[in-house]
């Protein structure tokens, strides 16, 4: 039955499909055949969240061998929420970048492009399935490596330079969780995730005293290793030096692709070691990880709201923008002390955040798109006046922004508002003002954008009238993103149900 090995397909399709690009080489046949394997992910997908929400448990051993010898790939409520979030934002910016790689990407280089494009959502979506730790890895070099490539490609002499710090820093931190997991093994004799924890909490002998394997040093300097590593991936201040010009000057498609998935799928990973690996217990009690993540957060939060403000580029914005909402993300997880309630809120408000932003900075990302393929800069002196010949598309990031100030009947506002509760029901009250406060910086930044489009004179009054308007298959893509975002704002049972499963499973998990 196909039904049965739909966890490996998720990873096949893609992976086989990356190669099959390079054979057809044209770029008539290669996009309908990327767009369509997106389509098909993104369908698989869907009935894997299904199937785990209606309380099936997955768990797929690759070649049959049993999980303690062979590779296992493993669904749970978060695993599922992350596949979906990208597979279905790929199956959406494939048919939006179909227009704008003509005017971003030479037309002989984009079988290559859509063959990176497939490696690195195979990779994503590899780091989010596989219940083995090596596996990780691999996966995670996979998309990290066409990452590079895709960023490289932007037509920006600047793209190359962005392409080689994320490579610099991308390096260090898939070295550093290399190094963390070898250290790993070294004490478990063991790759598989669900093995890992139970055996790092078996009595060893060292130097005639009885400890856990946990309490080692070995042990201690594998989650120093890790937690690092994973924060350089995650672009988690200050470790966050990579992302800003990555995403400002890499093609359009390939900013809202990353902007969307890449950071997610590290904070999924983040969760993963911290509550399935190591446990609440040995991460925020007596590592006091959660004291350093709250630290961080709340600067994260400051700063790259601040730094957004004083941009010129809006791509640049936007990235910044991205460090302070990785923030909100890490705040939340510094929330869990336990399996309270203020806790369980705490992790769900950074789950549905990370669907919530997804959605909300990829849909910002593809009206700069747009914007792109219509004045061919992201600057904002080239986009005065642009509301008046592109109506459609200014309404999008106007809507887009309102997301990321939180304003009430986006999802943006369903993440703050589970956020502060969080905080409120942990007895912080200024960390919770702290996140109102910093919703007022970001009207700062977008209003600057609203004001140059819509109150400015345009910078240039002959425009062809046949380009007043990006294409409409560039328009639908983003404002089904846009949609979405609205709709899970005021009809938001499904994203909040799940995250809570997910935050549940999660610290029963990581308390056992």
């Amino acid at each position: 039955m196909i039904a049965e090995h739909l966890p490996v397909l998720q990873i096949l399709i893609p992976l086989i499909a990356a190669p099959i690009c390079v054979l057809l080489r044209n770029r008539h046949l290669v996009f309908p055949f990327a767009t369509l394997v997106s389509w098909v992910t993104c369908v698989v997908s869907v009935v894997l969240l299904q199937r785990i929400m209606m309380g099936e448990s997955i768990s797929y051993e690759l070649g049959g061998w049993p999980s303690l010898w062979g590779i296992e790939y493993r669904l749970d409520p978060l695993s599922g929420f992350v596949l979906l979030v990208v597979s279905a934002v790929a199956s959406l910016v494939l048919p939006f970048g179909r227009e704008l790689l003509l005017r971003e990407i030479p037309t002989e280089k984009h079988y290559l492009f859509y063959s990176a494009f497939l490696l690195c959502m195979t990779g994503l979506l590899g780091i989010t399935i596989t219940g083995d730790f090596f596996n990780v890895f691999v996966f995670l070099e996979i998309s990290s490596l066409s990452a590079y490539v895709l960023i490289a490609m932007g037509k920006d002499r600047r793209a190359l330079t962005a392409a080689y710090r994320y490579l610099i820093m991308g390096t260090i931190g898939s070295t550093f969780i290399l190094i963390g997991i070898g250290l790993v093994y070294m004490m478990t004799g063991t790759l598989n995730m669900a093995e890992l924890t139970e055996r790092l909490h078996r009595q060893v002998e060292v130097q005639n005293r009885i400890i856990t394997v946990i309490e080692s040093r070995t042990v201690l300097a594998a989650f120093a290793f890790l937690t690092v590593g994973i924060s350089i991936k995650l672009a988690l201040f200050p470790l966050h030096v990579w992302l800003p010009n990555a995403y400002t000057y890499a093609p359009s498609m390939v900013s809202a692709f990353l902007a969307a998935t890449a950071t997610k799928v590290s904070f999924y990973l983040l969760l993963r070691v911290i509550f399935t690996i190591f446990g609440v217990q040995f991460a925020f009690h007596d590592m006091s990880l959660n004291q350093v993540l709250m630290i961080l957060g709340l600067m994260a939060v400051f700063i790259g709201s601040a730094v957004a403000v004083y941009q010129e580029n809006v791509k640049g914005l936007l990235a910044y923008s991205s460090v302070a909402q990785i923030g909100y993300l890490v705040l939340a997880v510094s929330f869990v002390t336990g399996n309270d309630e203020g806790s369980v809120l705490g992790l769900s408000a950074g789950i549905v955040h990370l669907f919530n932003h997804a959605m909300i900075k990829g849909s910002l990302f593809l009206t700069m798109g747009c914007v792109m393929w219509r004045v061919g800069s992201t600057d904002l002196k080239d986009m005065k006046g642009l509301a008046k010949s592109m109506p459609w598309t200014m309404a999008a990031f106007v809507i887009g922004g309102l997301n990321l100030i939180g304003v009430p009947l986006t999802s943006g506002f369903i993440s703050k508002w589970y956020l502060i509760l969080a905080a409120l029901e942990k007895g912080m009250i200024p960390v919770a003002a702290a996140a109102l406060v910093s919703s007022l910086i970001a009207v700062m930044y977008v209003w600057r954008v609203v004001e140059v489009v819509y109150s400015s004179s345009p910078a240039d009054d002959t425009v062809d009238p046949k380009q007043q308007e990006a294409p409409w298959s560039m328009l639908i893509p983003m404002w089904i993103m846009i949609g979405a975002s609205l709709i899970f704002g005021t009809l938001s049972r499904f994203p909040m149900d799940v995250a809570r499963r997910a935050a549940e499973v999660l610290l029963q998990t990581g308390s056992s």
